[in-house]
């Protein structure tokens, strides 16, 4: 078996609640996002000039973490690497976005982690199992990639 079928399948384990489902189907994504919201706001002038012109404002730290993290799914899938790219483009955007709106992007960024994560451990209440994550850290970054490839999966794509 794949390692990536190992993972997705051992985070599975605690996600069989049809409640707990939906629940990260909602939260998981929040959850990413307020992450990249954090990263972007931690001061990043030191990157100033590195990438062109209307690139520049993405010369932080959200971009460094998610070029890596993009990279760790890399080697456990192609497919999954794409798609997890694509969200990270999009959760970048969506920082940026709220980065140059009046609305302080760390405290949007705070307010929807803190909000996601209690409901997530409500989800896990309901379930009647830990979090993964509280097992192997490395389901923090499985649990994206556990959504994706039920959309894959509707959509035909392998994983």
């Amino acid at each position: 078996m794949r390692k990536v079928d190992q993972l997705l399948e051992a985070y599975g384990e605690s996600h069989q609640n049809p409640t707990n489902k939906k629940i990260h189907w909602v939260c998981v994504p929040l959850i990413a996002f307020s992450v990249f919201g954090l990263l972007w706001s931690i001061p990043h002038g030191y990157f100033a000039g590195i990438l062109p012109g209307p690139l520049d404002p993405f010369a932080n730290w959200a971009t460094i973490v998610a070029v890596i993290a993009t990279l760790y799914y890399l080697r456990l899938s192609f497919s999954l690497f794409v798609g997890m790219a694509l969200f990270s483009a999009l959760f970048l955007y969506i920082a940026w976005l709220i980065d140059v709106s009046p609305a302080p992007l760390w405290a949007v960024s705070v307010a929807i982690f803190v909000g996601a994560w209690i409901v997530q451990f409500i989800g896990h209440e309901i379930e009647g199992k830990k979090p993964s994550f509280l097992k192997d850290v490395q389901f923090l970054l499985i649990g994206p990639a556990w959504l994706l490839h039920f959309l894959y999966r509707k959509l035909g794509i392998a994983y």
